[in-house]
């Protein structure tokens, strides 16, 4: 998969076969939809192709006020690798774009930039100014200038129409089994390890720090997790992620206590699985509190991982 940034990096574009959405989660409704462009892209002999934005729309218009997002660009990237997708254009959102019409989104970015000729949307996608642009725009649009248009219809779960939405829910709920099987893969945050003020390791629990780089997670506390990144297999630990009251923390911040680990991985890029909630984030008034609390919180995630069936 070839990763593009920008209109501007975009050379005289080929005919292909394209899609377009936020794919926040990149979850299983998702996949589903991508797993029809890919094939239906190979059928028409097209390049498939994914334009998506940063940030995304509803970052732009609301800014902080914005849903927590579920990826960030990089781990939308890891998500997507396995789809098969040939092209990720990944356009700025910005003020000339919102301002763009739904019509002159059409003739600009679809066909002139793109050269689209078949388009595969959500069934509730839409686009252009205050979102006036529909399916059936794109559909009448298609007839007249001669590109296929096709809607994907969503997929459910039980009763629950799976999307990044109801993904955000069940993990704030602490739904972490709902939100897996609606993502298909455990839920996971990546990021480079920082420096942190090494206040863990004079309690004897050293952390792995990772600077989360976004406004709000739809998590908050105490985790059993899986780290990835660092080692040939996946290492256990607790994770807490929060703004550490305790230490008067400011900046969101997930911390990872690894068992039986203790080397200097700085600068690493890693993933973190996150598998039970233990317990929400909380002030202590003293580091001996926090480090007997710790060391509760490993017993219980050690105990959560003994339970769990082998995996062959």
């Amino acid at each position: 998969m070839q990763l593009i940034r920008g209109l501007h990096n975009l050379p005289k574009h080929a005919p292909c076969a394209l899609t377009i959405g936020n794919f926040d989660g990149v979850h299983r409704g998702h996949q589903a939809l991508l797993q029809r462009l890919v094939i239906s892209a190979r059928d028409l002999g097209l390049p498939s192709c994914l334009l998506s934005f940063e940030p995304l729309p509803q970052e732009f218009f609301a800014q902080h006020k914005a849903p927590p997002r579920l990826t960030r660009l990089r781990e939308k990237w890891n998500a997507l690798c396995p789809c098969h997708i040939d092209e990720f254009l990944c356009m700025h959102f910005d003020k000339q774009l919102a301002e763009l019409s739904a019509t002159d989104f059409i003739h600009f970015i679809l066909l002139e930039k793109l050269n689209t000729r078949y388009l595969l949307v959500g069934d509730d996608f839409r686009f252009g100014k205050d979102r006036l642009g529909d399916y059936n725009m794109l559909k009448q649009a298609g007839k007249e200038l001669g590109f296929t248009v096709e809607d994907s219809p969503s997929i459910c779960q039980g009763d629950t129409r799976i999307s990044s939405t109801a993904i955000r829910a069940a993990l704030s709920n602490n739904q972490l089994a709902l939100a897996q099987s609606m993502l298909g893969r455990p839920y996971q945050i990546c990021g480079r390890v920082a420096h942190g003020d090494k206040r863990g390791r004079t309690i004897g629990f050293p952390t792995i720090n990772i600077k989360l780089r976004r406004h709000a997670t739809p998590l908050s506390g105490v985790y059993a997790v899986s780290l990835q990144g660092i080692a040939p297999t996946p290492l256990k630990g607790v994770a807490n992620i929060g703004k550490r009251p305790t230490v008067d923390g400011i900046n969101l911040q997930l911390e990872v206590h690894l068992f039986n680990f203790d080397q200097s991985v700085y600068g690493r890029e890693v993933c973190v699985e996150f598998h039970h909630k233990l317990r929400d984030e909380q002030h202590f008034e003293s580091f001996d509190a926090l480090k007997q609390q710790i060391q509760l919180d490993s017993e219980q995630a050690r105990h959560f991982f003994a339970a769990q069936p082998k995996t062959s």
